[in-house]
């Protein structure tokens, strides 16, 4: 099969598109025929060497999400059959992972019928990461939650659920996803300079709990300009009064300087909730570009441009 791959850590100059063996299904995994692969941020940490301590020796693959048709089932596999449509994470401690025309799968959801292949590989990471993360900042009905960098993948995704889940949110994005952020039912202000105060317009008591969605650091405008240290979390802090109710789900270093929470435990037990929602319409996560497997060069470089405009997908 064609799959992409690199043998060497640094930028997405080190991937190739090659020929290597199907992988074979282990104990609780499926293998899959990949019709659609997302691209997020953190592939280009894989390729530049995250993990490398953690994971057995190159080459490696890329590509965490997938959808695709089930092909073969590994032992103690159940509730689900050869030929089902079907979409989550792939495996990636292997020498191929998700862009590749077959792709282990150890966690899954059926794709509704309503949904194609490419919006279903943009969902799994953004949704776990949002429902995750709304979960451990302990966000209740009623509340005002503020949704910082809500034009990323996971923002949207964040204030999706929330608004499903019963919570008022104001949204922080550009004008790329502003309106759309307003159709679904957030308040919606600009980020950058004097954001405190155009949130505190919007409402007439206090920001509940604040989350941050945003590339490391708050630069989601300007990505060639340095940001403050701590990007907007200090911002956050002012406006919720509290650095334990903000969460970032990005800037690591920032947040145990300042106490701020953080949320890191990947888990995809809600697959089947996220596959509901988005039958459903409540879960949809923006599409912005497609590309075939020998496009990764372009498509990184969008991706790596911070205005990618919605999730990357590759398709087979």
């Amino acid at each position: 099969m064609k799959a992409l791959q690199f043998d060497r850590f640094g930028s997405p100059d080190v991937i190739v598109l090659r020929d290597v063996p199907q992988p074979e299904p282990g104990p609780g995994q499926i293998r899959i025929a990949v019709r659609a692969c997302g691209l997020t941020p953190a592939d280009w940490h894989v390729v530049d060497g995250l993990l490398a301590d953690h994971l057995p020796p190159l080459p490696r693959g890329l590509g965490l999400e997938v959808a695709g048709t089930v092909e073969a089932l590994g032992d103690d596999v159940t509730g689900v059959r050869i030929g089902d449509r079907v979409f989550g994470p792939a495996t990636f401690d292997g020498p191929t992972a998700g862009a590749a025309e077959y792709a282990l799968m150890p966690a899954w959801a059926r794709i509704p019928e309503n949904v194609t292949a490419e919006q279903a590989a943009a969902l799994p990471m953004a949704a776990e990461t949002a429902w995750r993360a709304l979960d451990d900042l302990g966000v209740q009905p009623g509340e005002l939650l503020l949704v910082h960098g809500a034009g990323t993948t996971v923002g949207e995704a964040a204030v999706r659920f929330a608004l499903h889940r019963g919570v008022r949110v104001i949204a922080t994005a550009g004008p790329t996803r502003a309106a759309a952020l307003e159709e679904i039912g957030a308040q919606v202000t600009a980020y950058g300079e004097g954001m405190a105060e155009r949130v505190s317009a919007l409402t007439p008591g206090p920001v509940d709990r604040a989350l941050d969605t945003a590339p490391t650091g708050g630069r989601i405008d300007r990505a060639d300009q340095p940001s403050p240290a701590g990007g907007s979390l200090p911002t956050l802090i002012e406006l919720t009064g509290d650095p334990d109710r903000v969460l970032t789900v990005s800037d690591f270093a920032a947040a145990a300087e300042l106490g701020v929470r953080i949320t890191t435990d990947i888990r995809y037990d809600r697959m089947d909730e996220f596959a509901r929602l988005a039958g459903d319409g409540i879960l949809v996560v923006p599409v912005a570009r497609t590309y075939a497997l020998d496009q990764i060069q372009q498509a990184a470089e969008l991706s790596r441009s911070r205005r990618p405009g919605g999730k990357l997908i590759h398709v087979l």
